[in-house]
């Protein structure tokens, strides 16, 4: 999968060191009027509304006064901001600018440009008694290694230094002491580099503190709830952050690219998909999410479109991805003029995340005909890469465009013997080693199995478990509950005796149907009954295989459901897909009965699997 993921955290790559820049202009192109901002040289300190930087927050707010009509210190003086007011009002401002929309007013504008030269200050701070960045979401720093945020939350060193920040340097100190005694004065005993543990640390404070609450008044409670928050949303933002970094490098081994392209069910499907439907890509002005090589934007250009934004978050892809279309004639050059370029010339890459595009070119809001992403990873979710092309959808997808591919689909399916190793450790060159087989079928019950599973080991009928409509759904929609019931297939071999089912296997099939391609869908299926990909499929194997049969069994009636003595006819399953607690993972929990053909079941625990 050529993947970029896609967080809500904004802006962290716009702090790379000033030699990281000037690689990364090398590798990027600009559009006439879809321009590169760049990042102007300076200070870590980020302006709020545009990119400039500068070295002290009070020369920062002063710009912004000056510039943007953001009086920051009129507006805490007037409204007594305290702290977390002051942290509050600068992410609510990052998350509308990210946006290009007003801060004040909430005008929506195509281009930084045009909002920067509208914005106005505001007279009326509250709506209804309440100011709009009143909300808790805007306590999680909105933009990754805010060094804004940094100096207005100040570490215990800064508050020895004389001096003031926008607010005074007392305030600060104190609500850091309190955060301190909060947290037993102890920073010893918090491990380095272990986001979960620190959470889990944060979370132990906030139910000791409201279990001795109750010798403290209202205002310390709200002030210590605060305090954690703040805390627990900056380990999170850092946790993300190392997690991201370490997915986009391992995007940049060349060896899981070649698997990807070698893949031919997966890049036939993609240019089948694109090439196939002139009427939809001619003149189309294209967005590749996680471009990976570009050869998903190799396809566009080919297929005719006018214009074909490829972004990625590794830099590496990027640069590559930039040089793949300048080798084949078709990276767009800003400083060509329009009569001397050739039709195929049309490609520009950015290495960005498809949240921070607008921090890196100005691109009209809802500017793009076409959003084509190979997102798909195991078990469909794996990596949630798929929250990042529903950002770009909403935000820079025209309304109706088309979004490649637009359906995606989980099934599953029971899996006999043949889907666990117990066939190759029951015969190693004539040995019985059967009891490692039955110790590795074991921890299989544990960790989610990524495989292929052949057709014929398939020994019951498909169920669909969920699909999704990509161009309606929403990110939540992600997680999800499905219950299905699973019977013998009818193409099993009836043999004497029963067929054991030894777990579920999961695979996904995605869609680029008529809604969108007209002139040629397509289907990219990961099924065991097709040509096997790189996804391959996900085994999830239950703790003891189950017996069944296709037929009312008259056996053995105080048995147990599913044993030898008495299979089942039928499994109910309910499985759960849910993005874990850590980023870029998915939990899924699988429940299963066994039901008789006079009735009676069986259930087995709940088991919970972490890929």
């Amino acid at each position: 999968m050529e993947h970029i993921l896609a967080g809500k955290d904004e802006a962290e790559e716009r702090l790379r060191s000033d030699e990281e820049e000037e690689e990364e202009e090398e590798a990027e192109e600009g559009w006439d009027d879809w321009c590169s901002d760049g990042d102007d040289a300076g200070g870590g300190l980020l302006c709020l509304f545009c990119s400039t930087r500068f070295d002290a927050d009070s020369s920062l707010f002063e710009h912004c006064a000056a510039e943007h009509c953001f009086d920051f210190h009129r507006i805490v003086k007037e409204l007594g901001l305290d702290f977390y007011g002051c942290i509050k009002l600068i992410n609510f401002v990052r998350s509308k600018v990210a946006e290009n929309k007003c801060w004040s007013c909430g005008q929506a504008f195509s281009s930084n440009t045009e909002l920067c030269s509208h914005l106005h200050a505001l007279e009326n701070y509250r709506i209804e008694g309440k100011v709009p960045w009143k909300d808790d979401m805007y306590l999680k720093p909105f933009m990754e290694d805010d060094s804004l945020l940094h100096i207005l939350s100040m570490d215990d060193d800064d508050e020895d230094e004389e001096g003031g920040t926008s607010m005074e340097r007392g305030q600060c100190s104190a609500q850091n002491g309190v955060l301190a005694e909060s947290l037993g004065n102890k920073p010893s005993t918090l491990p380095e580099g272990n986001g979960s543990d620190i959470s889990a640390r944060f979370e132990q404070e906030c139910t000791i503190g409201s279990t001795q609450g109750e010798d403290r008044d209202s205002l310390a409670h709200e002030t210590n709830d605060s305090q954690l928050k703040v805390a627990r949303a900056s380990v999170n933002a850092k946790a993300i952050k190392t997690v991201d970094d370490n997915y986009f490098g391992s995007y940049s081994s060349f060896g899981i690219h070649r698997e990807m392209l070698g893949d031919k069910v997966r890049t036939d499907a993609y240019r089948d998909a694109l090439l196939g439907n002139p009427g939809l890509l001619s003149g189309a002005a294209v967005l590749d999410v996680g471009c990976g090589t570009g050869i998903l934007s190799l396809f566009a250009a080919k297929a005719g479109a006018s214009r074909v934004v490829a972004v990625d978050g590794s830099a590496k892809m990027a640069s590559v991805a930039t040089q793949v279309a300048k080798n084949n004639s078709l990276l767009y050059d800003e400083n060509v003029k329009a009569e001397q370029k050739r039709g195929g010339q049309v490609i520009s890459v950015v290495h960005t995340k498809a949240e921070e595009l607008n921090q890196k070119i100005q691109v009209p809001q809802n500017g793009f005909d076409v959003l084509v992403s190979e997102w798909m990873g195991y078990c469909l979710l794996y990596e949630s890469m798929l929250s990042s092309v529903l950002y770009a959808r909403d935000h820079f997808l025209k309304p109706g465009g088309a979004i490649l591919p637009d359906t995606a689909t989980i099934l599953g399916a029971g899996f006999g013997k043949g889907g666990t190793s117990l066939p190759f450790w029951e015969n190693v060159y004539g040995f019985d080693m059967s009891c490692i087989g039955k110790e590795v079928t074991s921890t299989s019950a544990r960790f989610p199995v990524v495989d292929v599973v052949a057709s014929q080991d398939i020994v019951t009928e498909t169920s669909v478990l969920h699909s999704f409509d990509l161009a309606t759904m929403k990110e939540s929609e992600m997680d999800f509950t499905a219950s299905f019931e699973l019977r013998l297939s009818e193409s099993v071999t009836v043999v004497p005796g029963v067929t054991w089912c030894y777990g579920i296997v999961l695979w996904f099939d995605t869609g680029f149907t008529d809604r969108f391609c007209k002139e040629k869908p397509v289907v990219l299926s990961t099924s065991p009954f097709s040509t096997p990909t790189h996804w391959s499929q996900t085994i999830f194997t239950f703790e003891e295989p189950i017996a069944m049969v296709r037929e009312e069994s008259t056996l053995g009636s105080s048995a147990l459901v599913g044993t030898d003595e008495f299979p089942a006819t039928m499994l109910k399953s309910r499985i759960s897909i849910v993005r874990a607690s850590e980023h870029r993972s998915i939990d899924i929990s699988v429940e299963t009965t066994a039901f008789s053909s006079d009735g009676r079941k069986r259930s087995w625990p709940i088991q919970i699997f972490n890929l």
